[in-house]
């Protein structure tokens, strides 16, 4: 009896025991399938996005701008010569769009002309998003905004939420004083906010006002500004939801931020301050060029361990050892094919030296520039949005094709450099509201240029 006794008691400890593994096993598989569903839901996908076209009347030539500047009595002859070389040089063309306040006989540019501007720009874009993805509005759960020296109480982000009439546990942030690379920093704030808040909406707005911000002083080096900043805004409308993955146009692959503001150089490249007279303006000098080659150099390395592939990488490591083992030797530094590892490339319009020197530095040839040459010359400068208008020109051309790799980069004030990379979905084509889609075919046009560089300036002070 002892010897049976023993023999059940075993018996009941394997039943257990196999229990037990079972129950483990189970529980096992079920944080797996958990972990899964939630690493999908947590990829970011872009819905679709809008840029604002302002109406034709507000549409100014070059010439005329010149001559409104001589008639209004505010600028020195030497001031009027510097602005039209600066027309010469920049790459803007004859159809860039004026804030309304300055097309009026007698200027005055005051916070409600400020707030119409704004009004216009950032909800025309929201408006028009809205209405091509079908969203509702309550399930909009974040907003971010973005506009460097348009700055008022309520902020842009309440004006927004007043207008839609969003949700009351919106996450909503007001990006200031953050210059032309804010557009793409805010990306990947919404990119690390959709991480944590699943089954999410984000709504980017990237936008600027220069209906304030027009200088109205003798110091040359702040009167670059007035030159090159032009009226635009885009909306971008983000999600971290599974089920919009065939809707969406855009997989968001990589954000890369780079901010040098701990060196005094770069943080007094663009200023905004007054001049000896006291008129505030913004102040670019002549170190812009030296503070953008360092920041772009630190963001486009730390892009590099992402995108490019071994081979590339294997030969830019073995230059960098041949330089630093015979410094003497005429050997020259080596640079990337990114040809091989991006299908777009869409830097930020600020000038057309500031793109000449990118396409120099990173080795992309007339065609790659396209985009980016012909936003410049037909938007101008539109601060943080102008890559949206540049993503436009490529999906009007209909380049877009499923699985290429478009390549963002904005750099701005602080001095600061952001890339971001998205995947196509799918084939890109024909957008009823795309800005470019009624004059899609007179572009590229050619562009007759003066010789020599943009002329930059110290500040008087």
């Amino acid at each position: 009896m002892p010897i049976i006794n023993f023999t059940l008691n075993n018996s009941i400890f394997d039943f257990e025991a196999k229990l037990m593994l079972s129950t483990l096993l189970i529980i096992c598989l079920l944080l797996s399938g958990i972990y899964i569903i939630k690493t999908t839901s947590t990829r970011v996908y872009l819905v679709d996005f809008a840029c604002y076209k302002p109406p034709d009347t507000q549409k100014r030539t070059r010439e005329w701008m010149i001559n409104k500047a001589q008639h209004s009595g505010y600028f020195s002859e030497n001031i009027m010569e510097f602005m039209k070389k600066v027309f010469g040089k920049s790459g803007i063309g004859d159809s860039t769009y004026l804030s309304e306040v300055y097309l009026k006989q007698i200027a005055n540019p005051c916070i409600d002309e400020s707030r119409r501007e704004m009004e216009m720009s950032v909800f025309g874009s929201i408006d028009m998003l809205l209405a091509k993805t079908g969203v509702r509005c309550e399930d909009i759960g974040i907003l971010i905004v973005n506009c460097c020296i348009y700055n008022t109480m309520p902020s842009l982000s309440s004006m927004i939420v007043n207008k839609y009439k969003l949700k009351d546990c919106i996450l909503s942030y007001n990006l200031v004083g953050m210059g032309c690379s804010a557009g793409l920093m805010a990306i990947g704030l919404a990119q690390q906010l959709l991480q944590v808040h699943n089954d999410s909406y984000a709504l980017v707005v990237s936008a600027e006002s220069i209906t304030e911000n027009c200088y109205l002083g003798d110091d040359r080096s702040k009167f670059l500004t007035n030159c090159l900043f032009r009226v635009g805004g885009a909306a971008i409308l983000l999600s971290n939801r599974p089920s919009d993955r065939r809707a969406c146009k855009y997989e968001l692959l990589h954000t890369v931020h780079t901010n040098e503001a701990h060196s005094d150089l770069s943080y007094n490249c663009i200023i905004q301050e007054e001049d000896t007279a006291g008129i505030v303006g913004i102040t670019v000098t002549r170190n812009l060029f030296k503070a953008a080659s360092s920041v772009v150099t630190s963001n486009v390395s730390a892009l590099s361990n992402l995108i490019l592939p071994i081979p590339e990488k294997l030969k830019y490591l073995a230059n960098n050892i041949g330089l630093k083992l015979r410094p003497t030797a005429n050997m020259l530094p080596y640079v990337p094919n990114y040809n091989i590892a991006v299908d777009h490339f869409l830097p930020h319009v600020g000038g057309k030296p500031v793109l000449d020197e990118l396409q120099k530095t990173l080795g992309f040839d007339e065609s790659a520039m396209e985009s980016s040459r012909m936003t410049l010359y037909r938007f101008g400068n539109t601060s943080s949005s102008s890559v949206w208008y540049e993503l436009a020109y490529a999906e009007a051309k209909g380049r877009v094709k499923k699985g290429n790799r478009v390549w963002q980069m904005a750099f701005g004030s602080g001095f600061k450099c952001s890339s971001v990379v998205w995947r196509a979905l799918r084939d890109v084509g024909y957008d009823e509201v795309n800005p470019w889609t009624a004059e899609i075919d007179d572009f590229p046009v050619h562009v007759d240029y003066d010789d020599g560089p943009l002329p930059f300036f110290e500040s008087s002070k």
